[in-house]
């Protein structure tokens, strides 16, 4: 068919598809403004298109950063009132606990500074004054005696009784700073023990202003959340996509954990159910592993519910204390058996491990070897297969952790989408536009010969209307008049001069009304 179309001008080739070329050139040519307007318009039409396009998801991006925004201030405000609440609630205890007591403490303060102070003011150094009379008897004692016996005798009694009296005074003298020596010393274990409990107090003080200073911080977060500044949701969505990261290792780790788990019970369960048995294209056994570590994992979500360690569900956490301490009961007794269940699996998994290897040494004819210490492996798979259970059990954290951090981050992910398909709208609207124009130069290009000739046409045209228009204008320029008709050229002038200017366009139509009349 191709060739008949190509061969039907000329049994040459060369000829037919010349013809071809013109039939097709004079075509383009002929619909050349229906097809600029057609390329035009299809290339404005896109061009709009996209833009309109692209404002459209740029509202829905917009509306989509108000969702998150509004989303993760509402995380951060739940997340900052349970900590206020949290540290509220410490801090009740600190004061119910330490500072309750602080009536009886300041008692016991006031008592034990009024027995300092008392027994300080009883350890005062107070000598003892001598009797009044003894200055007398000191006097006379000093008399002279003049050689009389008697009168000597009498005052050398009266110089032993001053000396005895003096020795008194200093005996009691140090029987009261013995006294007072011994209260000091009773000073110092009342001085520790008061120091003691005004440190005790102190650390309570610092500790409640800890707490107070957390409140503070955690409060100012809270207000900036109500009053929904910018900054604070950029720190939450980075705190976000942080524990997203880190929620995410956690549970890859937890995946790996589930692996191993699995293996240690799929051999075992494989003789248990059956090893041919297939359910939908997998093993019925490998089925009954999952699903045992599948119960597990949802056990050990429930189990932490139970403990209102996770909300994942609100109905577990809003069931009353009996309620909620039977489930956790039930919850933690079902993990159990599953773990002792897993234990006897692996143990059993050992076992078939070690009939597998001495059936094959059999088979090769060696005898079987007494393996020593092969209790060691075999106690090794009970513990792993009694402990993972448990250690799953606690994926249920980082599990809230990821989806409420999953959130966020697909929040982030859609704004960011959008934003690239705004500018690949954007873009492919301007190539569109672009390219229009690049179409219509391309189509000139196809048929630059006839536009060369309509060109070239136009020019010689152009040229004998002005060369005509040239003639047409010496024409018409006045003649010679003899002078008796100077009068009459005069008077027409002056009638000339007082009519209206025309403009250049009616000159211009004069002229060539002039010039149709010459040529008639």
């Amino acid at each position: 068919m191709l060739n008949e179309l190509l061969l039907l001008w000329s049994e040459q080739p060369a000829i037919s598809l010349a013809i071809w070329l013109l039939v097709l050139v004079t075509v383009l040519y002929l619909a050349r403004e229906p097809a600029h307007m057609l390329i035009k318009s299809t290339g404005r039409a896109i061009y709009r298109f996209m833009r309109s396009a692209a404002r459209a998801v740029s509202h829905i991006g917009q509306r989509a950063i108000n969702r998150n925004k509004e989303i993760i201030l509402a995380q951060g405000r739940e997340a900052t009132e349970k900590f206020i609440e949290r540290e509220f609630t410490r801090i009740n205890e600190i004061v119910a606990r330490d500072l309750s007591h602080y009536p009886n403490l300041h008692r016991e303060l006031t008592d034990a500074i009024e027995r300092l102070e008392n027994d300080y003011q009883a350890a005062t150094d107070a000598p003892p004054l001598p009797p009044e009379w003894l200055s007398v008897v000191q006097t006379i004692s000093e008399l002279p005696r003049q050689g009389d016996p008697v009168v000597s005798s009498i005052l050398e009694n009266i110089q032993d009784e001053v000396v005895t009296a003096h020795e008194e005074t200093l005996k009691a003298y140090q029987k009261s700073s013995a006294e007072r020596h011994r209260l000091l010393g009773a000073l110092q274990p009342q001085w520790r023990a008061l120091a003691n409990k005004l440190s005790k107090t102190k650390d309570v003080v610092a500790i409640t202003q800890e707490r107070a200073d957390a409140v503070d911080k955690h409060m100012a977060n809270y207000e900036a959340i109500r009053d929904n500044e910018d900054h604070i949701a950029r720190s939450l969505t980075a705190s976000s996509m942080t524990q997203f990261f880190i929620a995410g290792l956690v549970l890859f780790v937890a995946v790996m954990g589930g692996l191993i788990n699995f293996q240690l019970i799929a051999m075992p369960m494989a003789e248990m159910v059956g090893g041919n048995s297939y359910t939908g294209g997998f093993k019925t056994s490998d089925i009954a592993a999952l699903v045992i570590i599948m119960v597990e994992i949802a056990m050990g979500l429930f189990l932490l519910e139970s403990l209102r360690i996770t909300k994942l569900f609100p109905v577990i956490a809003h069931m009353d204390d009996k309620m909620r301490k039977r489930m956790m009961v039930i919850t933690f007794s079902i993990l159990f058996i599953l773990a002792g269940i897993e234990a006897s699996l692996a143990y059993m998994r050992d076992l078939l491990a070690l009939d597998r290897e001495a059936l094959k040494q059999s088979l090769a004819g060696v005898s079987a070897l007494n393996a020593e210490f092969r209790w060691i492996p075999s106690i090794g798979q009970m513990v792993m297969g009694f402990i993972l259970p448990f250690a799953l059990a606690f994926v249920a954290i980082p599990l809230e952790s990821f989806i409420h951090a999953s959130r966020t981050v697909l929040g982030v992910l859609t704004v960011a989408v959008l934003r690239s398909v705004i500018i690949s709208l954007r873009l492919v609207g301007g190539v569109a536009n672009q390219l229009s124009k690049m179409l219509v130069f391309g189509y000139d290009m196809l048929i630059t010969v006839p536009l060369s000739i309509e060109k070239w046409v136009r020019q010689g045209v152009k040229a004998r209307r002005d060369s005509e228009m040239e003639t047409a204008r010496q024409h018409l320029v006045e003649p010679y008049l003899p002078l008796e008709d100077a009068d009459d050229v005069e008077e027409e002038s002056i009638t000339v001069a007082e009519k209206p200017k025309r403009t250049r366009k009616r000159k211009t139509s004069d002229l060539d009304a002039d010039l149709a009349l010459e040529k008639s």
